[in-house]
C-alpha cells in the first residue's frame, strides 16, 4: 500500500471511530461496539428500519 492509500485509510479509520464516539460507545466494550454494528448491518434490507437509522444519523451528525 503506498503511503497515499495508507494515509486514506487511516483518515477513513479515524472518522469511523469518531462515529463510535459521537454515538457515546466509545467506553463500550469493542465486541458490544462490533455487535451493534453487525447486527444493523443484517438489517438493513429493512428500507424502513434503514431510513429511520439515517433520519437518527443525520440529526446526531447536525449536534
Amino acid at each position: 500500500m503506498r503511503k497515499r492509500e495508507r494515509s486514506e485509510d487511516t483518515r477513513h479509520k479515524i472518522e469511523l471511530g469518531g462515529l463510535v464516539i459521537k454515538a457515546s460507545l466509545g467506553d463500550e466494550d469493542r465486541a458490544y461496539i462490533l455487535g451493534v454494528l453487525l447486527t444493523g448491518n443484517r438489517r438493513k434490507g429493512d428500507a424502513r428500519l434503514r431510513e429511520q437509522m439515517i433520519k437518527l444519523g443525520r440529526e446526531a451528525l447536525r449536534q
